[in-house]
């Protein structure tokens, strides 16, 4: 059976440290899509070394903008990755085998984190399986802001191979990185209705602590597990306290979380 045609998709703001990489793991796909959020350094010249389907779309939201991205793809199967995510070969072979059996709608495979350049094999880093192959027709983004979640109507089958992703490369990356998150996310929680008390932020900060530390087993990772825990417990503290000061003076009953 031949295998079906597949387009990457690929959203980037300011990725020239990583675009290059990124591209030259997947330059063997059918088509490759990026959508650009305006970025001001060499990110979009590059990727057109490598593809000529490059659109800019202002900022709507992480899953409205791999929405967007799949929208713009013309073959019947999608492959999204992140600018800091590489696509290693075996991983490449799996991928243009399942196009041949095409025997379910959406793939997941695990997820190889690496965070200040060590891999992280615990604290919840990993397998992080994520869903990234999928026929366009049967696949959706429905995932909150931040984090882009892809569900499908049909069957889900696992790679066994791993996504490799290098996430951080210095502590001021990741504290930025994580402020902007817990904005997003603060914000997506108010805007569905939800506050907090004043009294389960500190129990939910020094749970996410437990969570990840303890339970998961991140002090396996050494003094990178113990920062990888204190900077999740951080993300939850102004997650949840940019959310109270969202709603604190809206006055209106809104359900806790």
């Amino acid at each position: 059976m031949p295998r079906e045609q597949l387009s990457v998709t690929i959203i980037t703001l300011n990725e020239e440290r990583n675009i290059r990489d990124c591209l030259e793991s997947v330059q063997w796909a059918d088509e490759i899509i990026v959508v650009d959020s305006g970025s001001i350094d060499r990110t979009t010249q590059i990727c057109r070394e490598y593809t000529d389907r490059i659109w800019t779309n202002p900022w709507p939201g992480m899953n409205e903008q791999k929405r967007v991205a799949m929208d713009h793809a013309v073959h019947p199967w999608i492959l999204n990755i992140d600018a800091d995510e590489r696509v290693p070969e075996d991983l490449r072979d799996h991928i243009l085998k399942v196009l041949e059996v095409r025997d379910a709608d959406g793939y997941r495979f695990p997820r190889k984190n690496y965070f200040l350049g060590r891999w992280m094999r615990h604290g919840g880093w990993y397998p992080d399986h994520v869903l990234r192959l999928f026929k366009k027709e049967r696949g959706q983004y429905r995932g909150i802001d931040p984090h882009d979640k892809v569900v499908i109507e049909g069957k889900i089958s696992t790679i066994p191979v791993p996504l490799v992703h290098y996430t951080y490369s210095s502590l001021s990356q990741y504290v930025a990185r994580q402020n902007a998150y817990s904005t997003a996310a603060a914000g997506t929680l108010a805007r569905k209705g939800r506050k907090i008390s004043p009294l389960f932020i500190p129990l939910k900060t020094f749970w996410k602590f437990i969570e990840t530390y303890v339970i998961k087993m991140g002090f396996l990772d050494g003094f990178h597990g113990f920062v990888a825990a204190v900077g999740a417990s951080f993300t939850a503290f102004w997650k949840y306290a940019k959310l109270w000061e969202l709603t604190r003076k809206k006055g209106r009953s809104l359900p806790l979380l």
